[in-house]
Formats: C-alpha cells, sequence, structure tokens
C-alpha cells in the first residue's frame, strides 16, 4: 500500500522540521513538500497531489482559511493545525471545508492518528470540540414554547434502532470508543454503524450529522439519555 503523501504548510521552520520528524517515523506516511503560506500551498498541492494537508491558520500573504477554501475541491484532505483554541477559528475551518481541526499542543499520537483519520475519509473533531458544536448550535434549536419536537425527516426513519442510538450519541459528544463502552459493541462496529448513518443522512461527516440530530429533532438540547439498549448490533 503506497504511503501517505503529506504536505505541510506553515509559516514557521521549525513546526515544519518538528511536524516533519513526527509524520517521517510512520512507515506509512510521506512527507512530500512544505510551504509557508496559502498561496505557495495551493501551487504545491497541483505539483505534488498530496492524499493530506496540514494547514495552519494564520500566515503571511494567503492565510489557511483562504487556502482550505480554494483547495475545498481537492483530492488532499485538509487537516488544519492551529495555536488558537478560539470557536471563531474553528467554526471557520469547518465551514471552509477542512476535514479536520487539531490544535498544535496535541500529542505526536494525536497528530499522527488525526493524518490517518483524515486520509481515511472521516472528520476529526475532538468529543470536546464535538460539544463547542453542539453549544453553538443548540441555544438556536431550542424551543422551550413548543411542547412536540418536530417531526423526524425522512432519512431518519431509515435508520435502524441501533443506528439512531448511534447518532444520538454521536450528537451528544461522544467518541467512537465511548459509543463502544456504551452500548456494548467493539469499536470497529461503531465506526461501521456511524458510516452507515451519514449515507442514510446524505451527510458529509459526524459534523454533519450531529447537526442533523439536533435541527431534526432527534436530540433535545438539554436532554440526557439513559440506559441506552444493549442489543447485538
Amino acid at each position: 500500500m503506497s504511503p501517505i503523501r503529506i504536505l505541510l504548510v506553515d509559516d514557521q521552520a521549525l513546526l515544519r522540521a518538528g511536524f516533519r520528524i513526527i509524520l517521517g517515523t510512520q512507515p506509512d506516511m510521506e512527507v512530500v513538500g512544505e510551504a509557508t503560506n496559502g498561496l505557495e500551498a495551493i501551487a504545491a498541492a497541483a505539483e505534488l497531489k498530496p492524499d493530506v494537508i496540514c494547514m495552519d491558520i494564520q500566515m503571511p500573504g494567503m492565510d489557511g482559511l483562504a487556502a482550505t477554501e480554494k483547495l475545498r475541491e481537492s483530492s488532499a484532505a485538509i487537516l488544519v493545525l492551529t495555536t488558537f483554541n478560539e470557536d471563531a477559528y474553528l467554526f471557520a475551518a469547518l465551514e471552509a471545508g477542512a476535514a479536520g481541526f487539531l490544535l498544535k499542543n496535541s500529542s505526536p499520537e494525536e497528530l499522527i492518528d488525526a493524518v490517518r483519520v483524515v486520509h481515511g475519509g472521516d472528520a476529526l473533531l475532538s468529543p470536546a470540540l464535538t460539544r463547542r458544536v453542539i453549544e453553538r448550535f443548540a441555544p438556536a434549536l431550542a424551543r422551550p414554547e413548543t411542547p412536540v419536537a418536530p417531526a423526524p425527516a425522512p432519512p431518519i426513519t431509515e435508520l435502524t434502532e441501533r443506528e439512531r442510538e448511534v447518532l444520538e450519541l454521536l450528537a451528544r459528544g461522544l467518541s467512537n470508543q465511548e459509543i463502544a463502552g456504551t452500548l456494548y459493541v467493539g469499536e470497529a462496529t461503531v465506526k461501521t454503524h456511524v458510516s452507515r448513518v451519514l449515507q442514510k443522512l446524505g451527510v458529509r461527516d459526524r459534523i454533519q450529522a450531529v447537526v442533523f440530530a439536533y435541527e431534526h429533532g432527534l436530540v433535545i438540547p438539554g436532554s440526557s439519555r439513559q440506559d441506552p439498549s444493549s442489543d447485538a448490533s
């Protein structure tokens, strides 16, 4: 199997060197190029055809958010790396089409895992950041004056009972590992359920699935789920 081709985009040479060393230790990864700003990143992506682009946000010239927007239609998965733990950057990156968002103070293991996750076609957002997405949408979606929750959209009716359980837990910010522990199934089983949920709902990633669940009343902001069934998946 060919290694994951990675393009590093950061205006700080020391950080690029550090990322190159970390990712270079993995036999399934290859750093194929570097860029110091968004314009260079776009040119390098066109020439090198990377699988994953590790993109900084604040850079001279064109910043990472603008570059991510320009590269939205490329085949590369974009993993945004930043020191700024602020909602404005998080939501801007997601809206620009980033597949993942990771803080630069994350561990080397988290960086390595993040590259593999976005390369595999999944969105990467830690449970803590998922909860922040929920907190942003929940106030607008909560309707205390309305006694009945909105009727589920047609795609929801296509979900099995177990898939609905997985979606509800996903919408509460649980990771695959936490969902597996709650439902007493393996992580591989959870990943399969998540993939089927995304396909049936017609959404791109788990973040869109979370928003979908809240928008269509499957999960009510402020409510909590207890004792999910432990039926065999």
